[in-house]
C-alpha cells in the first residue's frame, strides 16, 4: 500500500517515537528530519542521557525533551519515555531509536501496515540491510542467522535496538526493558519475553532504517556483552546452559589470549564481567571501564582508522 489519503490522516495510527540522546546533537538533528519525513506522522519525544549543557542547548527549539541529568544506559533511559507516553495513552504503537537511527521515509507506515495485517504482533524491528534475522540461541544467546525473506513480516526471536516498534497492548502486559542490562541484551530479553506470552515478534524486510555511525570496541563494551549474555542465557535457557556458556567464554578467552582476534577483545573487562554475573552485580558497566560512550555504551568509531582491530558492529 502507497501512501494515501488514509495513511496522511493523523488518525490512522498514533504513532510515538521515544529517542534516545547522549551528547551528540548533530546527528540527532539528522534523525530528527528523517523521523518528520515520515509518510505516517509520528511524535517525538527525546530522553537526554546526561548530556552536556551545550549538547542539550543544540538540540534546537520545540523539542518534547526529558533531562535525566546522567547516563543511565539504553534501556533504562527508553524506559523513562515509554513510560511516560504508555501513561498518556495517546498512541497505539511506540518506537524506541538512538540518537543516529535514519528510517527511510515509509518505514514507520510499512511497520504499522505489518501490524496491522496481525493483531498478535507485539514487537519489531525495522531492517537494518544486512540480511540477517535475530536469533536466540540457548548456549550462545542473541545471535543472528541469514533472512528467509525479502519483504514484509519475518518471524524473529527479538527485535533489535535500531529501529524497535511496539503495540501498546503488549508492552502493557509484559512490561518494559530489563534495566539490569544498562545496554546490551535488554532487546533479546524483551523479545523472548513477549513471545512467551503469546505475542509475535518478527522484523519487518524492506522498511529500512540504517546507522551510519561506526562504532570501535571499548573495555566497557566487552565487559556489558560477556556480563549480559551470561545472564540472558541464563533467564531463558537455565542455571545448566549459563554454566556452558560461561566454560565456552573462558575457552574463548584463552584462545584470544593466545592469538588476540581481529575483534573487540578486553581480557581483564571479559573477566570482570564474569565475576559480576557470578557476584550477581549488574547495571552500568564499572566507573574504569567507562570511556566516553553514547547511549548504548559504545564509543564512536575513528573513521581515520577503518582497519582498527577492535572495531565492531554497533547494535544495528
Amino acid at each position: 500500500m502507497s501512501p494515501s489519503v488514509e495513511t496522511k490522516d493523523p488518525t490512522y495510527a498514533r504513532v510515538a517515537v521515544v529517542i534516545v540522546h547522549w551528547n551528540q546533537p548533530d546527528r540527532f538533528s539528522k534523525t530528527r528530519d528523517a523521523f518528520e519525513a515520515q509518510t505516517l506522522p509520528v511524535d517525538l519525544l527525546v530522553v537526554d542521557n546526561g548530556s552536556t549543557a551545550e549538547s542539550r542547548a543544540a538540540l534546537g527549539e520545540g523539542v518534547d525533551l526529558i533531562e535525566l541529568g546522567e547516563n543511565h544506559g539504553f534501556g533504562p533511559t527508553a524506559n523513562v519515555g515509554l513510560r511516560r507516553l504508555l501513561a498518556a495513552g495517546d498512541h497505539e504503537f511506540l518506537v524506541v531509536a538512538p540518537h543516529d537511527a535514519l528510517p527511510a521515509p515509509d518505514c514507520i507506515e510499512r511497520m504499522v501496515r505489518e501490524f496491522r495485517a496481525r493483531p498478535s504482533a507485539g514487537l519489531a524491528c525495522a531492517d537494518v540491510g544486512d540480511e540477517v534475522t535475530p536469533f536466540f540461541n540457548p548456549y550462545l544467546g542473541g545471535i543472528g542467522v541469514p533472512a528467509r525473506v525479502s519483504e514484509g513480516w519475518e518471524p524473529a526471536d527479538y527485535p533489535h535496538g535500531t529501529l524497535f516498534m511496539a503495540r501498546r497492548d503488549c508492552l502493557e502486559q509484559i512490561g518494559l526493558f530489563d534495566e539490569r542490562f544498562f545496554a546490551y541484551g535488554e532487546e533479546v530479553e524483551i523479545g523472548v519475553r513477549a513471545r512467551r506470552a503469546r505475542w509475535e515478534v518478527g522484523l519487518v524486510r524492506a522498511a529500512r532504517v540504517v546507522n551510519p555511525t561506526m562504532r570501535i570496541g571499548s573495555e566497557a563494551v566487552d565487559y556489558l556483552m560477556q556480563r549480559n549474555t551470561l545472564l540472558i542465557v541464563r533467564e531463558v535457557s537455565g542455571p545448566t546452559h549459563a554454566l556452558t556458556r560461561l566454560a565456552i567464554a573462558l575457552v574463548g578467552l584463552v584462545r584470544g589470549l593466545i592469538e588476540p582476534p581481529p575483534f573487540l577483545f578486553a581480557p581483564r573487562a571479559r573477566l570482570r564481567g564474569f565475576a559480576d554475573y557470578l557476584r550477581g552485580h549488574y547495571g552500568p558497566p564499572p566507573a574504569e571501564y567507562y570511556e566516553k560512550l553514547d547511549s548504548k555504551g559504545e564509543p564512536l568509531f575513528d573513521r581515520e582508522r577503518p582497519n582498527d582491530p577492535r572495531r565492531v558492529l554497533g547494535r544495528s
